[in-house]
């Protein structure tokens, strides 16, 4: 009963104090539409993976560039709002890590066509994985403050994922330590760290969702 009470509470101290001080913008959308926009560009990402990447990846570039925008604008807005829907700081950074996870994606398909690596097993499995956890925050995101039980199992997901990436990574890099070409070895090494640490930044991602949402009770 307690804690129902003091939940009832600090909601009803939020709702006076969004009367006094509105919130000038709707950072949980701008958030929502990052987190769509960066799902979109790991997918288009693996698309290009699974067309052979024959073509440059343009269609991932552009995606990159228009998410950069919509992290800027998130961010001129922060520094001009007087209130936000949670800790500053945690907003900031989880839009910041959000953009990490295409940033790599971006990387690794940009030195994938550069140094003539074509896709392989592990290539396709950590990528896929990287598009399963990026999808988690997607559904985590949106629904931060609504829904805390959907959020943590969200979380749960995208960690599964990373963990799973983690494990491509190690079983790639032996599997290519294996054979007998070092100039291959170390390329294919390289697209695996930078989709590894794709992994690093979803794994951010989520420790800072996890970390807002704990500071939302």
């Amino acid at each position: 009963m307690t804690d129902n009470n003091d939940s009832r509470g600090g909601e009803g101290r939020r709702s006076v104090l969004d009367r006094i001080f509105p919130p000038e913008h709707d950072f949980l959308k701008m958030l929502a539409d990052q987190a769509e926009q960066t799902f979109s560009g790991v997918q288009a990402f693996v698309s290009w993976i699974e067309t052979g990447c024959r073509e440059p990846p343009d269609e991932v570039r552009r995606i990159e560039r228009d998410l950069d925008r919509m992290r800027y604008e998130l961010e001129e807005h922060l520094i001009d709002a007087f209130s936000t829907p949670f800790d500053r700081e945690d907003l900031y950074s989880l839009s910041r890590q959000m953009d990490y996870i295409l940033n790599y994606s971006s990387e690794t398909a940009r030195e994938m066509h550069a140094f003539g690596v074509e896709p392989d097993r592990t290539i396709r499995r950590m990528a896929r994985l990287l598009l399963e956890g990026t999808g988690a925050i997607v559904d985590g995101v949106g629904v931060m403050t609504l829904d805390e039980a959907h959020v943590r199992e969200s979380i749960r997901t995208g960690r599964a994922a990373l963990h799973r990436i983690e494990d491509a990574y190690i079983d790639g890099l032996a599997e290519v330590f294996r054979g007998t070409d070092a100039m291959e070895a170390l390329r294919r090494r390289e697209i695996y760290h930078h989709l590894r640490d794709g992994g690093r930044a979803l794994r951010g991602t989520l420790d800072v969702l996890h970390r807002a949402v704990v500071g939302l009770k």
